[in-house]
């Protein structure tokens, strides 16, 4: 059994009655549980919060070693939770801080056989796995356990759930929440005539742009505490962990928040897609694992980016792009994850059968766009949209690799990610798993897309010029690869559809190399 750290608010415990243990006999006949993803009081209702309840956060190591989760996204996570917990109790709350060998289920049905009197209220849990874990324990204590819906999503679940099925698109989806909510809305109409700027958003970073830094905070006694907890039960987990610095609290997420939209906001839209060598974060606001854990809401960063458009900071093509993210992007997959879990889990369209490169757990390849994009993974469980899409996905398309295995690895990499946001964008969005619900086409492409894009091909063993042999780009003679085999997937998208037609353009000896090449990088690729 792990060991219980020693010092865990050694300083504070007396005094904010912090209680640490596995278990505990409570005189409070009222509770309510807070998951590490719902870290944000204002969502609770004020009547609930005005009955004083006991309020219980449980540390499972269950939860943390079910698979091996980056060390950064253990440290984020239980740090965060931490913090809270003293926050809560600093505001006056009786609070309980469980550790659990077990799941979150085991540790309430414990607490909930050791003390009879105990009502006790939780929200749904956003991931599938947790939810089915908690409702089995309420089917035991049925008359002392009371769920709530879910308050950390904007989209109504009832209105959108019935929706989800092929044609349903995004576009469809986020038009109806602008009108709903009136965010850059003029009457009945978006500002500036357009609902989607997509296509202003799509530059190459220029050379010498000066990319303004994002502050990180250097770890306190609490996350110094995690730190130190993570590297000792879990060594062998996914990525590094001496660099760690994310927000780990509400008041710190709210100043990176404010620093995105006055420093990076305004250039965030034209550079939304590139891609740049030693550059991680660009443009980008990094905000999702504090969005994705509550410390920071969907209202308030979209009214926030408004408000700078409106105050003439930032200009319409970044404030929509950043509003679509949020408002769009994350609450569409949030309602396709309701519809389709249980069963998108198993989804596998083209039938992919093989393992998951090695690559992605060491990073260590000759094509810079993969190794760059993985090694800061590796260093800070994040990247930004377009390389998990056309980099880490499309790579993981083109080698026929089993989509599921991608979607487990996205879970335990990112620090932003839990299923249902992860599960979505893998299965429905970069891999067509789900056989066209979501996304309208395979996303794949060859190295031309990478190199407009990013500068990784200039520092990069491959020539992206070359489309076979032994020195050209594999992206190149994949791609043509893949859309012969799946050619009758592209003929029935008339987006993608044409490519089948150049593939049968060409001429014998150049489908030749392309499949010989092809095969050789298979064939040689360790998995």
């Amino acid at each position: 059994m792990p060991e219980l750290p020693a010092n865990f608010l050694a300083e504070i415990t007396s005094s904010a009655q912090i209680q640490w243990q596995t278990t505990a006999k409570v005189t409070n006949p009222v509770a309510l549980l807070i998951l590490p993803d719902q870290l944000n009081l204002s969502k609770f209702s004020i009547s609930l919060l005005e009955s004083s309840p006991l309020l219980i956060w449980i540390e499972s190591f269950a939860y943390a070693s079910f698979i091996p989760h980056h060390r950064q996204k253990l440290t984020y996570m239980l740090s965060a939770q931490r913090h809270f917990v003293v926050e809560c109790a600093s505001q006056g709350y009786e609070v309980l801080n469980i550790f659990s060998q077990g799941t979150y289920g085991a540790a309430i049905a414990q607490l909930l056989g050791d003390n009879p009197h105990l009502q006790l209220t939780y929200m749904q849990p956003s991931e599938w796995d947790t939810r089915q874990d908690l409702e089995q324990v309420a089917q035991t204590f049925s008359s002392r356990m009371q769920v709530i819906p879910n308050s950390f999503f904007l989209a109504d679940l009832a209105q959108f759930k019935g929706k989800i099925a092929k044609g349903y698109r995004l576009e469809t989806f986020y038009r109806q929440l602008r009108k709903s909510t009136g965010w850059l809305m003029a009457g009945d109409h978006p500002i500036g005539g357009k609902w989607n700027y997509d296509q202003q958003n799509r530059k190459k970073l220029p050379k010498g742009i000066p990319i303004p830094e994002i502050k990180f905070y250097p770890p306190d006694q609490i996350t110094q505490e995690v730190i130190d907890l993570v590297a000792q039960l879990f060594p062998d987990h996914f990525g590094e962990l001496d660099n760690f610095g994310y927000a780990v609290t509400r008041a710190q997420a709210l100043a990176l928040a404010t620093q995105f939209v006055q420093e990076r906001l305004s250039k965030f839209g034209d550079y939304e897609d590139a891609i740049a060598q030693g550059q991680p974060f660009l443009f980008h606001s990094v905000l999702s694992l504090y969005l994705n854990n509550g410390l920071l809401l969907p209202e308030e960063l979209c009214q926030q980016a408004i408000a700078a458009y409106d105050q003439g900071n930032a200009p319409l093509n970044s404030v929509e792009g950043f509003v679509r993210q949020i408002l769009g992007w994350r609450e569409y997959i949030r309602v396709y994850y309701e519809a389709m879990i249980p069963h998108v889990r198993q989804s596998n369209h083209f039938n992919f059968q093989q393992n998951l490169p090695q690559l992605y757990w060491h990073g260590q390849t000759q094509l810079a766009c993969l190794a760059s994009t993985l090694g800061e993974v590796i260093k800070y469980g994040y990247t930004h949209h377009i390389q998990r899409l056309m980099i880490l996905s499309n790579f993981s398309n083109l080698t026929f690799t089993d989509p599921r295995q991608l979607n487990h690895w996205f879970w335990l990499a990112f620090v932003d990610a839990y299923e249902w946001v992860e599960l979505p964008n893998v299965l429905g969005m970069a891999t067509f798993a789900d056989g066209g619900v979501l996304a309208s086409k395979p996303y794949v492409s060859g190295g031309n897309y990478i190199h407009k894009m990013s500068d990784h091909c200039r520092h990069c063993y491959y020539d992206v010029q070359q489309k076979t042999g032994e020195k050209a780009c594999p992206f190149n003679y994949l791609y043509w690869n893949f859309v012969d085999r799946f050619r009758q997937d592209f003929n029935e998208n008339g987006r993608v559809s044409l490519m089948v037609g150049m593939y049968d353009k060409k001429s014998p000896e150049e489908k030749s190399a392309i499949q010989a090449s092809a095969t050789s990088f298979l064939e040689n690729l360790p998995r």
